[in-house]
């Protein structure tokens, strides 16, 4: 027959229940539909278990909203024999129903599941064209003839074995035969909302928030790892979108995505990089990560800032030269493109190949008559192995200011030999590798040049005839002004000799 949906429901170790089964919630409103209980009341079947079934049906019909156009309902018991009850248009009151149920007598004899079902297909459900049909089969144990052509409602089939499981089927029943709002009873411990499924009570979230494994609490959907955001240094989920961050200090530009930059002027920047064994692969990938985050906040192009990189441990290899890169994805590029060497640390030896060859016109350096600051930034971990005293010494009189920066095990004299005057400025340490981050302001406060040639401004030789005529425009505009920052030089240079000389004695 089609359009027929059938309940087949197992029943074994039944517990007498010593009340009522009563399903909560309003009663089953559906269109016209037949319903049809096919009860086991073969010998198997205890006279405690038949009463339990008993009880199941008239707490199954309470949930039903019975009427002639409305739900009507069938009763058929079988053993060896089937009989009918009452068929399914005997009865149109709830009432008159439960008390042909109470009156049922077990037919105790075997167990044809086979037949019942038969007759419930073909003389059950003759009437009723346009109605739905249903069908719930109560049995017990194994059938005594064939039920082989019914397995196709095995998605129907329910084992129960305990009071629990029973009220369950019921609960299931009556969800996938009515429309049965389950929220209305309450949220359910929903934490946003209670949506009602065929299957009971689901909780739903709100859009941008995901359901938990508990089924109940919801979480904001982290749509940066959903979305090709295009932040340049950070993103946050904020709902039901995401905004860009920047590092402290930085500000975010019109763009939303993107960070302001080193735009105040132009740098010729060479990193001298500690690749000894002491740093450990996995630390070296970390430096990496700590230059790439110096560079982004760099103006790198050919007339703004360029970059340069040196490894240094037993030897010391140019990885790029300032001239190479022209951008600073380039450039990030390409530092994470250096491999780890592995060896000594020949911090004095890398300080000689910096100010030798790293700031030369070959290298992609500018001329000095340009007056490009020349920058250097040394990176390492421990005490070097050689002497450092001539060439860190050298890069300040080749007018290079040199930065140190040292990591765990690095030494403090060593880097304040390195680095230019004062040191508090020029100095900067991590106790270890993943708290180097901290370090980034500072650099960028200090390496960025509060004056300087802005990246607009055309580079020119200050010999020639319009450079000496500014200048000459500058100094008659301001001469006290030039003259005490002369002063001032002066001063502090006669201190720093005076200071040499007291060491000496």
């Amino acid at each position: 027959m089609r359009g027929l949906l059938c309940w087949l429901v197992l029943l074994f170790l039944l517990q007498p229940w010593e009340s009522q089964l009563q399903l909560a919630g309003p009663r089953c409103h559906t269109g016209p539909l037949d319903l049809v209980f096919v009860i086991d009341s073969s010998r198997s079947v205890r006279p405690f278990e038949f009463e339990t079934m008993r009880q199941f049906l008239v707490g199954l019909l309470r949930g039903l909203n019975v009427g002639p156009n409305a739900t009507r309902v069938g009763v058929i018991q079988y053993s060896s024999q089937v009989q009918s009850v009452f068929p399914l248009r005997a009865f149109s009151r709830r009432e008159d129903m439960e008390r042909a149920i109470r009156d049922l007598v077990p037919l105790a004899q075997g167990t044809m599941t086979g037949l019942a079902i038969q007759y419930a297909m073909n003389v059950a459900f003759k009437r009723g064209r346009y109605r739905q049909k249903a069908a719930v089969i109560v049995i017990d144990g194994r059938p005594q003839d064939r039920v082989a052509r019914w397995r196709r409602h095995r998605p129907h089939v329910f084992l129960v074995e305990s009071f629990d499981l029973i009220q369950e089927f019921g609960l299931q029943f009556q969800s996938r035969l009515c429309a049965i709002d389950y929220c209305s009873f309450g949220n359910h411990s929903c934490q946003h909302e209670c949506v009602s499924t065929p299957g009971g009570p689901r909780c739903h979230c709100r859009e941008g928030h995901d359901l938990q494994p508990d089924g109940r609490s919801c979480q904001v959907r982290d749509l940066c790892n959903g979305v090709d955001h295009g932040c340049e240094f950070q993103c946050v989920s904020e709902g039901l979108s995401y905004r860009c961050l920047c590092p402290e200090g930085r500000q975010l530009q019109a763009d939303g995505k993107s960070c302001d930059r080193c735009r105040e002027g132009h740098v010729d920047l060479v990193l001298l990089v500690d690749g000894s064994k002491s740093v450990r692969p996995q630390n070296f990938e970390l430096v990496k990560r700590f230059v790439n985050q110096i560079v982004d906040f760099l103006d790198v192009s050919p007339e703004g800032t360029r970059v340069g990189l040196v490894q240094f441990s037993s030897r010391v290899r140019t990885e790029f030269p300032l001239g190479r890169y022209g951008t600073a994805a380039e450039v990030k590029q390409a530092v994470l493109a250096v491999e780890y060497m592995e060896r000594g640390t020949m911090t004095g030896l890398a300080l000689r190949h910096m100010v030798e060859h790293s700031f030369s016109e070959a290298q992609g350096a500018r001329p000095r008559a340009l007056n490009v600051p020349r920058v250097g930034l040394v990176f390492t971990d421990g005490r070097s192995q050689d002497d450092i005293s001539v060439w860190a010494a050298r890069a300040k009189e080749e007018g290079i200011a040199m930065y140190a920066v040292g990591v765990g095990k690095a030494v403090e004299a060593e880097l304040r030999e390195i680095a230019s005057e004062p040191a508090e400025l020029h100095v900067s340490y991590a106790p270890d590798f993943g708290t180097m981050t901290h370090l980034l302001q500072n650099l960028r406060s200090s390496i960025c040049p509060e004056e300087g040639i802005s990246a607009g401004t055309e580079l020119r030789s200050p010999c020639e005839c319009e450079s000496l005529v500014e200048f000459q425009g500058r100094t008659s505009a301001n001469p006290n002004g030039l003259l005490n920052r002369s002063l001032a030089q002066l001063t502090a240079r006669l201190e720093h000799l005076e200071n040499q000389l007291a060491n000496q004695k």
